[in-house]
């Protein structure tokens, strides 16, 4: 959960560096019969609904300085899962119109984005936006438009009422600073499943020297450091890295696990050193945004390191295809977009999951869709489990007066092997169940920055 993890995205902008489901996500069959039935009694009840279409938005970095895969993930997904939607009838009769923007990595992109999207193309709401930089969002929140299932990339799903990320939140959300008056809170269940399952105690923590990765890098360590660990930091210099030193002292020191605070580059150049240098690991843990298909290519030099990786988040394996709705994304994902399997990642799937909430949204106000009743269905306080895709506890928008000194945290862990027969590899959940595999930790506050 957003509010009860910190978001493993490191984004370093001044260096152009990155750091029980059902079809579509519908709870009853759709026939064409009851399309036209409920489209018969359906009005134009909101912006950017019809009786027949629903207008919805969302924002990508296609075009962005990171490429164009960085920051289009959950377009991708959210795609897939509209198509297969309108395939199947719509929702309550209404047919779900996509528009998208290419804010191209860019504040004032996102800024235009925003205003194209609110007042040009008059959508109903956001699904699915991941923005390097979200510098629209106070102008679609000044709008009343809802954005749900965001990716949270910076702090501003955890400051706007309008916005709510794919993980939740119990934050505030006025609209001032994010968080409670500008400090959010992570949980430490990450760290203490790798200590309970991995039997390790001395952690390495790798980061840039800008300002970003530090502020990333320090919420580790404090994390690890309450969960028993001893922490090894190495800071490498952008400018004149030198990965072999660290990764010496990481040896000497007797370092199991190690984190880090950085892009994909970087890590590629860390395992390569790690390798090289002959520097027995546990595990080399990588963010959720590294939860992706390119393991095999971003460490080809380096099996025995790639061998080691492991992630961790609140959503499915978007590979294991033995739960039911991630069998249904897969099979969407292949007949919207067959070309973007091989490049599929965990926010490929929260795409998805983003788009399935806030049609489960709109389905709950029947014929009169708006607004206000959708984000009524947001703040309910319940849980949501996106048919299977997401941990369901603490999943919702129920504001907490205070920040809770622990809560319980639930997580999935996967760790990537290699095919035995050559092939491209894959991710196998280490967990028997992501909705048992819960943690009563505490909560660490860090600065919004």
């Amino acid at each position: 959960m957003r509010a009860k993890s910190l978001v493993a995205v490191v984004v370093l902008s001044s260096l152009a560096l990155v750091a029980c489901g059902s079809r579509a996500g519908s709870t009853e069959p759709t026939t064409a019969a009851s399309t036209q039935a409920g489209a018969s009694n359906n009005t134009a009840s909101d912006v950017g609904v019809t009786p027949t279409e629903i207008k919805i938005g969302t924002i990508a970095g296609l075009s962005s300085g990171f490429g164009p895969d960085t920051f289009s993930a959950s377009l991708y997904g959210a795609r897939a899962y509209f198509k297969a939607l309108n395939a199947a009838g719509g929702v309550n009769g209404r047919s779900v119109n996509l528009a998208e923007c290419d804010d191209k990595g860019s504040p004032d992109g996102n800024v235009s984005c925003a205003h194209k999207l609110v007042d040009d193309e008059k959508v109903f709401a956001l699904a699915g936006v991941t923005a390097f930089s979200y510098a629209g969002a106070q102008y679609i929140n000044s709008k009343s438009v809802p954005d749900i299932g965001g990716q949270p990339v910076g702090t501003e799903y955890d400051q706007y009422p309008h916005l709510y990320s794919i993980y939740g939140s119990y934050y505030p959300r006025n609209g001032d600073r994010p968080g409670y008056n500008g400090t959010l809170y992570a949980g430490t269940e990450t760290y203490r499943w790798f200590k309970q399952n991995l039997r390790t105690n001395t952690a390495g923590v790798v980061y840039y020297n800008v300002a970003q990765s530090q502020r990333y890098a320090k919420s580790i360590a404090d994390g690890l450091r309450k969960e028993g660990y001893n922490v090894v930091e190495e800071e490498i210099n952008l400018g004149a890295p030198n990965w072999d030193s660290a990764v010496l002292d990481l040896k000497r020191r007797g370092v199991q696990i190690v984190f880090d605070a950085m892009d994909d580059g970087g890590n590629a150049r860390l395992c390569n050193s790690i390798e090289s240098q002959k520097m027995p690991l546990q595990a080399k843990v990588t963010t959720p945004q590294g939860w992706a298909n390119n393991i095999g290519q971003l460490y080809s030099a380096s099996p025995i390191c790639r061998s080691t990786i492991y992630s961790t988040s609140g959503t499915a394996n978007y590979q294991d295809t033995s739960i039911p709705a991630v069998a249904q994304f897969q099979k969407d994902l292949q007949a919207a977009a067959p070309e973007r399997v091989a490049k599929e990642n965990l926010w490929t799937l929260e795409g998805y999951a983003a788009a399935q909430w806030l049609t489960d949204a709109i389905r709950s106000c029947g014929v009169n869709v708006t607004r206000s009743c959708v984000e009524a269905y947001m703040n309910s306080g319940k849980d949501y489990d996106g048919h299977g895709l997401l941990v369901s506890a603490g999943r919702n928008f129920k504001k907490a007066p205070q920040p809770p000194t622990e809560d319980k945290n639930c997580l999935n862990v996967a760790r990537w092997k290699d095919s035995a027969n050559g092939g491209k590899g894959g991710w196998e959940t280490q967990v028997k169940d992501m909705n048992t595999n819960c943690f009563t930790v505490p909560n660490l506050p860090y600065s919004a920055g």
